[in-house]
């Protein structure tokens, strides 16, 4: 399998203006949008036409402001990365969880404050 595993996630203050300029001006592919109540992104997935892709939300839905760095890393021993991260006393920002669009997760913050997420999930076809 020559899949992507490795998905650079951002976060804008209006998710929808940044979905359409990634969309419709920079060439990339909305695969998958998943909102909230109120019609902000909780997660969205953009795929580049040559392959791999990037995930964004809303700053209303995470820990960090507009321009701040996270990684989604995908791994298929998401159990064992997190226990090596635990027991190095990384700073576990999210905790080992499942997600609603089925991720097996968690999230660490790096020395420099970027966040990096495990999970399992692979992104929408």
């Amino acid at each position: 399998m020559n899949e992507k595993t490795v998905w650079p996630a951002l976060h804008y203050d209006d998710a929808k203006a940044a979905i359409r300029l990634i969309s419709d001006v920079f060439g990339f592919r909305e695969t998958l949008t998943v909102p909230d109540v109120d019609g902000d992104i909780v997660h969205a997935e953009l795929r580049w036409p040559e392959g791999g892709g990037v995930m964004l939300g809303s700053t209303k839905h995470c820990k960090l402001t507009s321009g701040t760095v996270s990684l989604c890393v995908v791994s298929d021993e998401v159990d064992a990365v997190y226990e090596r991260v635990r027991a190095a006393g990384v700073d576990i920002s999210e905790d080992l969880h499942d997600t609603d669009y089925g991720s097996h997760t968690f999230t660490a913050r790096d020395l420099e404050g970027n966040l990096w997420t495990f999970g399992t999930y692979r992104g929408a076809p």
